[in-house]
């Protein structure tokens, strides 16, 4: 039996929630989908998204890149030792800060990740097929003002 618990909800905020509801379910359909292929390539998400920032913007703080691959500082500063300990990336001292420490992929880290990113990348395009340029264009604006706006803190 489906309970219909929105009754008293108004249509934008019935449309929101099944829009929110949509949107996960999309982000976890490609993010599983991303998942089997890093896998299967013998990294975690995580030191996936530490190797790709890392190859695509160069070395810099553990904690800037807690902020670009949304996580946490503890997390990864465990990860970026796992990716150390493999050989993947280097962690040195900030000649300005000594207790700054900063992060820097290898020669082995960018082959690594060099060699995954063009099947990567194919990937997330398949998993785009459905739509048109002009939808993912369109999709990608509208993700955008979502992310841009400021919401109140709860």
């Amino acid at each position: 039996m489906k309970l219909n618990i929105q009754s008293n909800l108004n249509e934008r905020t019935k449309k929101s929630m099944q829009t929110w509801i949509q949107l996960i379910r999309a982000f976890q359909k490609i993010r599983s989908y991303e998942l089997l292929y890093i896998n299967q390539n013998h990294l975690t998400m995580n030191q996936f998204e530490i190797l790709e920032v890392l190859y695509h913007r160069g070395d810099m703080p553990i904690s800037t890149i807690t902020k670009l691959i949304s996580s946490t500082p503890g997390n990864v500063t465990v990860v970026v030792k796992n990716l150390q300990r493999d050989k993947l990336v280097e962690i040195g001292s900030n000649k300005n800060d000594k207790r700054e420490r900063i992060v820097s992929i290898t020669p082995v880290g960018q082959e690594k990740i060099g060699a995954m990113f063009e099947r990567h990348s194919q990937n997330l395009k398949s998993c785009f097929e459905a739509l048109s340029d002009d939808e993912i264009d369109t999709l990608f604006a509208y993700l955008r003002k979502i992310y841009k706006t400021k919401l109140k803190d709860i």
